[in-house]
């Protein structure tokens, strides 16, 4: 049978193993009881020789104050900790007595205490005073009923005289539904394991289940291309400002697809239009492999060129930051780029003037613009460093650029300019800001909702010369972008015309 294939066995172990292990899980969840618990042990059980005053006191350690008459001194390193599964507060100790435990040294004297505890612990130092239980007398040490987290430790050093290395050590006490008990043995720091044995196998046993899935896939001998893959080169042109998508889109295509090689070269929506329309009257073989990008629709006279509606893009007008205005209303634009107005102050802006920095005529966000918004062309082209007039005539200094990144650029730099890009380009360049029209943000977000009017918008447009053959790179590449590539066109910060929104706003044209 088909699906009684290698992987296949291993992925139905692998599930099932999981799924009895989460059974397992529950029913120990529900079975055994959680308990509290503190745990001890001895990490250090060391002589320290008979000459005590400068072996200890000169030392400087700061521990302990000189003690007399310290035959057969030792030091004793105790670890106490909650090793349990819950924390444990005051009222959980059941001593009868002030303090929570007792650790008894058999033999032996104490001369002496210093507790610590680990650096990042809950305060616990404060809970070691004489006030709180903290006392020794002979061989028996009482310890404060001390809270501690789960997992909690501290250290008590113990000066003793009298006794051997090795003799007795035990703490005693009760803790309320729980117990202490010494730990197992382990390496001075040491920590519990953090899963038990049965976990660990059932995680050794899923490693082994999930590596031996991905050997069989690494290097099972499959080199057939995913469906509706084709091999070849293609060209996509058209406009810069829809460039980015395409770019990463290509790249997705390329890994997906091997022995696809699309290369995008965009010089402006109009350009690419010519090109695409030429590259189609040259071609003797049917539809050539180019794909043309336009910001809105193709011109008269480009009969041959077939569209294909990708995304909705928000345009948006910017000025250099100088210029504090954040809203204009459509007329005033009008007036701006019909070189009526001068100097920011007649719009209630500073004292700056009015510098026009536009996209040169093969560009679709031009277009866009004119269509849109000014229901007209531009003035005529008077700078050719965009603050400068070459026209002494002119009424305002006008400057087109060959992309959007320059526009953009220009704007940031020049106090006192005005320009207009793709939303999502103008994005995170420092030195200007975008201007809403007539009370509306440029928002994809609002468009996609709604809830705003703007009207700086145009669909973006996949031409091709004529109907490209189903089994073409062409095809198969347009119909993956309609595909796979709605959630690059979305990140890019432009509405897919494959969304229910994107549809309505796309078939309206």
């Amino acid at each position: 049978m088909e699906w009684l294939s290698a992987e296949n066995v291993v992925a139905v172990g692998t599930a099932l193993i999981g799924i009895v292990a989460a059974a397992v899980m529950v029913w120990y969840e529900r079975r055994v009881p959680r308990r509290k618990r503190i745990g001890y042990r001895v990490q250090m059980d060391n002589p320290i020789g008979d000459d005590v005053r400068s072996g200890i006191a000169n030392v400087r350690l700061g521990l302990f104050d000189e003690t007399p008459d310290m035959t057969n001194a030792t030091l004793v390193l105790l670890r106490v900790e909650n090793d349990g599964s819950q924390s444990i507060a005051r009222e959980d100790y059941t001593s009868g007595e002030r303090h929570g435990l007792t650790a008894v040294f058999t033999d032996r004297t104490i001369r002496g205490v210093s507790v610590t505890q680990p650096p990042g612990a809950n305060n616990l130092m404060g809970n070691f005073t004489p006030s709180a239980g903290l006392g020794y007398e002979d061989g028996i040490l009482r310890i404060p009923r001390v809270p501690l987290n789960r997992g909690e430790h501290y250290k008590l050093l113990v000066l003793l005289s009298g006794g051997d290395v090795g003799c007795p050590i035990q703490i005693i006490g009760g803790i309320r539904d729980g117990e202490v008990r010494p730990n197992r043995a382990m390496t001075p720091d040491d920590r519990p394991p953090l899963f038990s044995r049965a976990a660990q196998l059932i995680t050794a046993l899923l490693t082994v289940c999930v590596v031996t899935l991905a050997l069989i896939v690494v290097l099972r001998d499959d080199t057939r291309p995913p469906i509706g893959c084709e091999t070849g080169s293609l060209t996509v042109t058209g406009s810069t400002a829809f460039a980015p998508v395409m770019r990463e889109l290509a790249e997705k295509y390329e890994n997906d697809c091997e022995g696809a090689d699309i290369t995008v070269d965009a010089h402006g929506s109009q350009a690419g239009l010519r090109e695409l329309d030429t590259a189609g009257a040259e071609s003797k073989n049917g539809a050539p492999p180019v794909v043309a990008l336009s910001d809105g629709p193709k011109s008269n006279g480009l009969d041959k060129l077939r569209e294909n509606r990708v995304a909705v893009s928000v345009f948006t007008l910017v000025v250099n930051d100088k210029i504090s205005l954040t809203n204009l209303s459509t007329e005033d634009v009008r007036r701006l780029y019909r070189g009526e107005i001068k100097n920011w102050k007649e719009l209630d802006g500073p004292d700056l003037p009015v510098l026009l920095v536009s996209r040169d005529a093969n560009s679709g966000t031009r277009q866009v613009f004119q269509r849109r918004v000014l229901g007209r062309g531009e003035i005529a082209n008077s700078s050719l460093d965009c603050v400068h007039k070459d026209d002494p005539t002119a009424p305002v200094a006008r400057c087109e650029l060959d992309s959007t990144d320059q526009v953009l650029s220009t704007v940031a730099k020049l106090p006192g300019a005005v320009g207009y890009s793709e939303l999502n380009n103008a994005t995170g360049y420092d030195g200007l800001h975008g201007l809403g029209l007539d009370g509306h943000e440029a928002s994809v977000e609002d468009l996609e909702h709604g809830t705003s009017d703007y009207p700086y918008r145009e669909i973006e447009y996949a031409y091709t010369y004529g109907a490209p053959p189903a089994d073409s790179l062409v095809s198969s590449f347009l119909t993956y972008i309609r595909g796979g590539g709605q959630d690059v066109i979305r990140t890019h910060g432009h509405l897919p015309c494959g969304t229910p929104v994107g549809m309505r706003i796309c078939g309206a044209g």
